[in-house]
């Protein structure tokens, strides 16, 4: 209800009951947040009282039990009690169903509860108490699927490619930063006719930002007293042309999969997000663009390991969609995005430790777009307290308008089906008023 609902209700619902709907489960999935602001409560308690009476007009009143009513009082017992996560049963019910699992014998369903807890009990501690045991039949755990890496290869990649990662490798690593700096100075000296041209100053940088940082650098190395890093000192050469290529790849506590591995599987994984900095034009003769952040969706070709000698960096290819004409938001608050439309071919490369994995649905209205859905990463403490508060974001970005509270022209009328008409039986009453 809080996720898939008011996306699967997207395309059957006409749009006054389908906004309703999606109001109530906007207000479930508020009130379900790990933090919750206080002094939003009030907000949430006007909100649903107002989506009550908006269900109203549309559900008979046979719907409205006090299961439904109960809802107005949700926000004023978070007030008093806290958070409803702290307090819900979900955790209860799932090992209810373990304990069940449990029963051999129906006559005797303490004991047999208590002889399989025993049992797991002491396997669990065995598996535990022995270092480096691998358990036969036991699951790993989260922790270790998650960070685990499959599909390992070593294959060689062209040099065009092989500059256009180490380029972002660079861009994106704090201690080359005032090198960067230096090169636009120097291109900006070099070229004085252009120095306003800030597209052109950017593709020039780019181009030869790599074969600079060497030079810079042998040149300090050269000298008997430098400061030069280790980290610098490789970062200056260009990564090895053979690359560790992998099908999944777990980090951050997201596990990731290449878009061919998605397709062999019923599962989705490579779906992923990046908020970055990037370069912004009103028209394609705009010499005065400007920087600003801005969210991008794609999907992973490629997970890769640079090796530098010394130290390994993994990043993800992408298929960018183009924010241009890829992206938009519709009224109820939901991102949409055509995969289709792909983006900057020359731009492909993050960092694995920058994306946050998101979901594509296919909207149920048709046609090429899909619906963005993100989640959280499956953190978990090892020790014995677990500060991970992370929750899994909303569905939309903002309550969808309830245009018609007022609106006397909306018809409250099912129109998709026939409907009976049921005669009045006058002959049981005159009977009736002869007795």
């Amino acid at each position: 209800m809080q996720q898939l609902l008011p996306i699967a209700i997207r395309g059957v619902l006409p749009k006054e009951v389908r906004n309703t709907i999606i109001r109530l489960c906007y207000f479930f999935n508020s009130i379900c947040s790990k933090i919750i602001d206080p002094s939003k409560l009030q907000q949430l308690q006007d909100e649903v009282v107002v989506t009550l009476c908006l269900l109203e007009k549309y559900f008979p009143p046979a719907f409205f039990d006090v299961m439904v009513h109960l809802t107005v009082h949700l926000p004023r017992e978070i007030k008093l009690c806290g958070p409803v996560w702290l307090r819900w049963m979900y955790s209860m019910e799932r090992y209810m169903k373990i304990l069940k699992g449990y029963v051999r014998n129906r006559h005797r369903p303490e004991g047999c509860i208590i002889e399989c807890y025993i049992a797991k009990e002491a396997v669990e501690f065995c598996s535990e108490y022995l270092a480096n045991a691998r358990t036969i039949g036991v699951p790993k755990g989260i922790e270790e699927r998650i960070e685990s890496r499959s599909g390992f290869k070593v294959i060689p990649i062209d040099y065009k490619t092989l500059c256009e990662a180490h380029y972002y490798v660079l861009q994106n690593t704090t201690v080359v930063d005032p090198y960067m700096c230096e090169h636009l100075s120097f291109v900006r000296t070099l070229h004085p006719m252009k120095a306003k041209n800030e597209k052109w100053l950017q593709a020039e940088h780019k181009r030869s930002f790599s074969s600079w940082f060497k030079r810079k650098i042998e040149t300090e190395l050269a000298r008997p007293e430098n400061t030069i890093s280790q980290q610098i000192r490789w970062l200056a050469h260009e990564p090895k042309r053979e690359v560790l290529s992998y099908s999944g790849y777990g980090i951050g506590g997201y596990y990731y999969n290449t878009s061919d591995h998605d397709s062999r599987s019923t599962t989705q994984n490579s779906g992923v997000m990046v908020e970055a900095e990037s370069l912004h034009m009103s028209t394609a003769k705009d010499k005065n663009p400007i920087y600003a952040n801005m969210l991008y969706y794609g999907v992973i070709e490629d997970i890769w390991e640079l090796n530098y000698t010394q130290f390994k960096i993994p990043v993800f290819r992408c298929k960018w969609v183009d924010n241009k004409g890829g992206v938009k938001v519709d009224e109820n608050g939901f991102t949409l995005v055509d995969l289709n439309k792909e983006g900057d071919p020359n731009d492909q490369f993050i960092f694995a430790s920058q994306a946050k994995q998101v979901f594509y649905v296919n909207d149920p209205n048709g046609g090429r777009w899909s619906v963005v859905l993100t989640t959280k990463p499956k953190l978990y403490d090892r020790g014995d307290v677990c500060d991970n508060i992370e929750e899994t974001p909303s569905f939309s970005r903002g309550l969808p308008e309830s245009d018609d509270i007022d609106n006397e022209d909306v018809s409250y009328v099912r129109e998709d089906c026939e409907g009976i008409y049921v005669e009045e039986d006058t002959t049981s009453r005159k009977k009736r008023k002869k007795i």
